[in-house]
């Protein structure tokens, strides 16, 4: 059964993804960020490795706001919406794996315990 759909229904609706996304970017930040720093911050001699920024910080903040979407699309019984997505950070999830984005930073791995 479909509902009447107003302007400010959907607005709010549309507000609510929004703040949803920006959400869930701002969770995969916060996942990403101790690893991130471990390696911008130099572990070898100063050293800095701005390589981190590339692909781990996009695959979680794009990973955080497609599931912050799904789990939203789920409660508002959009099923196959919710499914898409949830698909979709499975990729995201297998891409992340696969790039070995959370892994140390190699100058760490290389250094061992003195670093």
């Amino acid at each position: 059964m479909e509902t009447q759909r107003t302007p400010r229904r959907e607005a709010v609706t549309g507000a609510a993804g929004c703040l949803a996304a920006v959400l869930g970017a701002l969770a995969g930040l916060a996942v990403w960020l101790p690893h991130g720093r471990r390696g911008l911050s130099g572990a070898f001699e100063g050293e800095r490795n701005v390589d981190l920024l590339w692909p781990g910080l996009p695959l979680l903040v794009a990973g955080g706001a497609v599931a912050a979407l799904a789990v939203l699309a789920a409660a508002r019984g959009r099923w196959r919406a919710a499914l898409v997505l949830a698909a979709t950070v499975a990729a995201l999830t297998a891409l992340g794996y696969g790039l070995d984005v959370l892994a140390a930073p190699q100058a760490v791995r290389d250094c061992g315990a003195a670093c």
